[in-house]
């Protein structure tokens, strides 16, 4: 079966652009680029990759295009854009030309404005998205899933993937008030959820593989079987596991899933919503 990891980063470090590197995560602070991330993917049989966006400019959107230009599993880029802007339209006109621009995400869980998303503004440039076939990554935590399920609802056309389980606190097993969000939003059809970047949620020293099995389980029963793709979130995921160690954790999971099943959540869903 083809096997995509619908959500990675890379990145040449930068103290500034990425200050949102802390001391915690000083094992992160450096240059993670194509070469270092394709013998990986051989090891744990992966086909190809999805590379996000980690900084809010459109050179960032060029640096990951040069990157999967040239480099053939990078299947795919999800950029940034600025929604709000006046030219949006000509912007996303203008990203057309590259075939491997797929969609776009806003660093919502960072906003000050917690329903940032349900800005006139922001939303007057989410509607242009359909017309031009691109997808988009919603980045939230749990506390923000009410105004993402209103947000989701307002465009019921366009094609949603939740990053990371909308950041559950797994570290501390809060989980009532984010499930019954996930179950919400997952009513929306145009809405799939990315099993990805639960390790960096949960105890990076600590965690067990039972930390993650209840979130799981939500997530699966909410979506469904065509609605749910893996990413590893590398290499933000090292600051608390390998990438051997985090791929266990949803691998242990879906092995009680028929083969069909397996297939959709290791590569055909990413293939699908990406159009890879």
């Amino acid at each position: 079966m083809p096997r995509i990891d619908s959500h990675q980063h890379f990145w040449n470090y930068d103290p500034v652009a990425h200050s949102w590197i802390n001391d915690d995560m000083e094992i992160i602070r450096q240059d993670f680029l194509p070469g270092d991330l394709e013998p990986i993917l051989h090891e744990y049989g992966f086909n190809g990759c999805v590379a996000v966006q980690a900084d809010q400019t459109e050179t960032e959107n060029h640096f990951l295009l040069e990157q999967a230009m040239n480099n053939d599993f990078v299947k795919g880029v999800v950029g940034w854009v600025d929604f709000k802007a006046a030219n949006i339209e000509d912007r996303l006109a203008y990203y057309k030309q590259f075939d491997k621009l797929k969609g776009f995400r806003h660093i919502l869980q960072g906003e000050a404005d917690r329903a940032y998303m349900l800005n006139a503004g922001f939303k007057s440039g989410i509607v242009k998205l359909k017309q031009f076939g691109y997808t988009y990554d919603i980045l939230i935590y749990t506390d923000q899933l009410g105004f993402a399920n209103e947000f989701a609802a307002t465009f019921p056309d366009q094609p949603f993937v939740i990053d990371h389980l909308a950041k559950p606190d797994i570290k501390n097993s809060d989980i009532d008030q984010w499930a019954k969000g996930m179950k919400t939003i997952a009513q929306n059809k145009n809405v799939s959820c990315k099993i990805s970047g639960m390790v960096t949620e949960a105890d990076w020293k600590e965690w067990k593989y039972e930390d993650f099995m209840p979130y799981m389980d939500v997530v699966f029963e909410a979506f469904g079987a065509d609605r749910v793709m893996y990413g590893s979130d590398w290499p933000v995921c090292r600051v608390a596991a390998t990438y051997g160690e985090m791929l266990s954790i949803p691998e242990i999971y879906v092995a009680k899933l028929s083969d069909t099943e397996q297939s959709k959540f290791w590569g055909d869903n990413a293939s699908r919503f990406y159009g890879l």
